[in-house]
């Protein structure tokens, strides 16, 4: 995976991450729930991107 996927990835989490915190600071419960999807849709996409590292890993060789 390269290093500008990781970027975005911890981007995504992030601005989730301050959606999330936006919401509980003013009580906005939609807030709240976008932050959480976005930084869900950022750990999906993450994940993915290391199952194609272990399979690259796993069949160099």
């Amino acid at each position: 995976m390269g290093i500008g996927d990781k970027m975005k990835n911890a981007a995504e989490e992030a601005k989730g991450k301050a959606k999330e915190a936006a919401g509980d600071a003013t009580d906005d419960r939609d807030l709240q729930a976008e932050g959480q999807v976005d930084q869900a849709k950022a750990n999906v996409k993450q994940a993915g991107e290391d199952a194609k590292d272990a399979w690259k890993d796993a069949t160099d060789g």
